[in-house]
Parts: C-alpha cells; structure tokens; sequence
C-alpha cells in the first residue's frame, strides 16, 4: 500500500465501488460497506469494484449485536416521533430484531475470497475470524478501548482499527457504551496493550492529522468524512451541502439507537435526550423518515454523520485525495523531523 491511506466503510449510501476501487488504485486501501446492503448487493459490488481495479480492498461488515432494547422504551420513542411521520408523510418503520444478513455476508465474502475483511460493532468469535482468514483475508477488528483490543488480539485479528470519540458516524465499540476515548491516548493505550497493527480512525481529514497518528505509531489512518465529498463517495446531495455549512458535531442515538457522531440538525437537537440504546429498532423505526426527508432535501431531519474534523474536508476526487494525504503526511513527518534535530526554529 503506497500510501498509508485506509478508506472507511461508510455505510448507509456513501459507499460505492467506484469510491472504493478509486482509493485502492491510488494506492490506498478502500473499502466496501456490507452494512445494510444484501448479500446479492454485498457480491455484486465486490465484483464492480474487480471490474475497475486489481488492486486489494476490503468489506465491512457489522456483528450483530448482544444488546436486548427495552421494548417500552422503544414505544415510547416511536410515539415521540408520530409528529415527524405526520410530518413527512410516511409511517414509522416497524421495530424488529435483525442481524442484517450477517451469516450470509460471511458465506459472501469467504466464497469471494476478499483480500480485506473488517468488523464493526462488536466483537466475531474466534472461528469466524478463523473462516475468515482461511478464506484468504486479512482481518480488523474496529475497536475503541484497550480492552476490547485485548480481546480482539485473543480472538486472532490481525490487526486493530482504533476508533477515537472523534470519528464520524457510528461508535463502533463492541457495545454501545463502549469509550470515549481520544484517538492518540486510544492509539498509544491499544499499542501497550497488543503486538497487533494498529490503524487509526477519528477525526483524520488531513495530510498532517495522517502524519500525527503515524508519529503515534499506527501504520495507518482510517479516513472517512473526507471521503464523502469526493464525486465517486454515494452521499446525498443535503449531507453533501451541510458538510460545507456545518456548525458543529454531536453524538447522538436519535438516529438509529446506537451511539454515532454527525452534524447538529434540528432532529439531532429535538430527539437526542430522548432517543433509547436500541439498534436496529431505532433505526427501523426512523428509516421511512430519513428516506423521506432526502427525498424532500429536508437535511433538518436526516443523519448527517460527520467527524469533528469535517471543516477540513473539500470537494476532490478520490484518487487525488489518497494522493494529496500521503505527499502531505510526508512532509509533515519531514518537517517534524527537522524540528527535532534542530534544523528549524
């Protein structure tokens, strides 16, 4: 991998194989989202993204999560958002437990022989991760604390995704709760606590944010928010207009109920206090919502998941943008260099 460039998955529309195959022919590493596509989905993007490119990506996939939500709770919320239905027009989506196809996905992937696969929301079991790299792939691990490192290293991951409280999107812990670490006090802790390769995602949009994390000792940085404004990236046109007239970012479970960083909207404001630790159902629950306001262009009403370094982010094509990360994360390394050896001051 020329540059230490990894793509984030970026679930829920952003993701395409045109994005990803861009970042790994610039020599990146790009990424698939399994998440909330269907395993006929999941193979065909695989196979798009081999139509454009020869070299090596990887596939997300979420772990179904060991989580019970608390049915009442869940009522509860959906009654809070009987206005917002009304609003738009549609009905509230119906609750449900789900594990978005999550064996099926795996048969895919194996089957597919993926060169990387990674895992997000929790932790797979040891013979997952076994079928998995029997099948051919590489294995990461998305985790937030020292912890869960240590359990994915026992688990036989061969490498470490390091999540920040900076990143965008979904917490993707092994549990909802999991921390709120920053990601260079993460990086550090999770290098003391395994031998395992660290990649580093959280609030990374720049060559020299790249730079700070590989001084820290990850051999790359995950970026995402940067990716979503590239013209190859699938994010809707509201999403794409509040990244370049944003305040500011927040955590919130209004969306979905689970835990996951974007810009402060309306809806964001008006049902964060509210809204319970219940995924998938909060995010059945609001799916009809948030489709229809897209439609709509109503980007008070949908999540728009953002890293605190969003400002950051411009309007580049993909391929260009690996190229841009690495030249300037060298150079930052440089400069640093030469401070440290007192060639500047």
């Amino acid at each position: 991998m020329p540059h230490p460039i990894v793509q984030a998955p970026l679930a829920g529309g952003p993701s395409t194989p045109a994005l990803a195959a861009a970042v790994s022919a610039a020599g990146g590493l790009g990424f698939l989202a399994a998440g909330y596509r269907s395993p006929d989905d999941v193979r065909a993007d695989i196979a798009a993204v081999r139509a454009l490119t020869a070299a090596p990506f990887g596939v997300n996939l979420f772990v179904p999560s060991p989580e019970q939500a608390d049915p009442a709770a869940v009522d509860a919320y959906a009654a809070r958002l009987a206005g917002e239905a009304e609003r738009l027009g549609v009905r509230l989506g119906v609750p449900a437990d789900d594990d978005d196809a999550w064996r099926a996905k795996l048969a895919v992937v194996a089957e597919e022989r993926v060169p990387v696969v990674s895992f997000t929301f929790g932790l797979p079991s040891a013979a997952t991760i076994a079928r998995a790299r029997a099948a051919g792939a590489y294995v990461l691990v998305t985790v937030t604390t020292p912890e869960e490192a240590s359990a994915a290293h026992e688990a036989g991951a061969d490498a470490l995704v390091a999540q920040g409280i900076e990143a965008g999107g979904h917490r993707g812990g092994f549990t909802d709760d999991a921390g709120d670490f920053g990601l260079l006090a993460l990086v550090r802790l999770v290098l003391r606590r395994t031998p395992l390769p660290v990649v580093a995602a959280g609030g990374i949009s720049d060559g020299a944010g790249v730079a700070a994390v590989l001084a820290a000792g990850a051999v790359a940085a995950q970026v995402g928010t940067a990716f979503l404004r590239t013209p190859e990236a699938g994010t809707n046109a509201p999403h794409r207009a509040a990244l370049a007239a944003g305040d500011r970012t927040a955590v919130t479970r209004a969306f979905t109920g689970r835990r996951a960083r974007g810009l402060v909207n309306r809806f964001l404001e008006e049902h964060t206090a509210e809204a319970p630790a219940a995924y998938p159902q909060v995010h059945q629950l609001t799916a009809p919502l948030r489709a229809a306001a897209r439609r709509a262009g109503d980007a008070g009403s949908i999540n728009l998941w953002a890293g605190q370094a969003y400002p950051l982010a411009d309007e580049t094509p993909a391929g260009e943008l690996v190229a841009r990360l690495g030249a300037d994360a060298r150079q930052a390394l440089a400069e640093t260099a030469r401070r440290l050896s007192g060639g500047h001051r």
